[in-house]
């Protein structure tokens, strides 16, 4: 790779570095604050974030605070339309929420990190709730486990925080290839080895139904 090829990588991985920081918790920062959280020069950030505000990715507030632009309007509904799971997979996941009465998430791998892509909440008041489009490290967890070709199915306790537990099964494609993993989150209390053993079984079935049935041609 030539060098101005390698700092051309280097630029967009900074940007995109940037605007993850960004979320729901922090939508705005002030450019003194991502020069600090992100560790670059001020002029760097500056570069970065008049580029991203020329596309539309970042907007400047009248306070002088940036946040998510009106370009990323087009990605959200783009990645809405590409991730919609087909009404029998959204089916299995009501189905296995009702049956195991915790939640339900489903996850891809994304390079070194899993994405929920689909969440049933379970019917209990305390219940574990977490957002479609949350990323975990891989690995962490019974489905990064999952998803790092570490485990087949897998159990969790303690992750992704103190007093939940999770089970996961591996999910794949009509070729046998890991697609995906479902899993089955809640309280850690709810979780002993008599129910640990049941979810187990509900989501290898649920898992071999989904897999038969498929994500759809967008996520495949």
């Amino acid at each position: 790779m030539k060098a101005d090829e390698d700092g051309s990588v280097r630029s967009v991985l900074r940007a995109f570095d940037l605007l993850a920081l960004f979320t729901e918790h922090r939508p705005t920062w002030a450019v003194k604050d991502l020069t600090t959280a992100s560790g670059l020069a001020k002029t760097t950030v500056l570069r970065l974030v008049a580029t991203c505000e020329q596309r539309g990715l970042l907007w400047a507030r009248p306070d002088g605070r940036f946040t998510v632009g009106p370009g990323m309007l087009r990605w959200a509904q783009l990645a809405s339309t590409a991730w919609q799971l087909p009404e029998p997979v959204r089916q299995v996941l009501r189905d296995l929420a009702r049956e195991c009465r915790e939640t339900v998430n489903l996850y891809v791998r994304s390079t070194s990190v899993l994405v929920c892509v689909a969440q049933q909440e379970g019917p209990l008041a305390i219940r574990h709730v977490g957002r479609v489009g949350d990323e975990l490290p891989l690995g962490f967890g019974a489905a990064g486990r999952v998803l790092d070709g570490t485990e087949g199915a897998a159990v969790s306790h303690g992750e992704p925080e103190t007093g939940a537990s999770s089970v996961a099964a591996p999910v794949h494609d009509g070729d046998g290839r890991l697609l995906a993993a479902l899993a089955v989150t809640g309280p850690s209390s709810r979780f002993g080895p008599g129910e640990v053993a049941a979810f187990t079984e509900a989501l290898a079935t649920a898992s071999v139904r989904i897999s038969q049935i498929g994500l759809g041609t967008r996520t495949e």
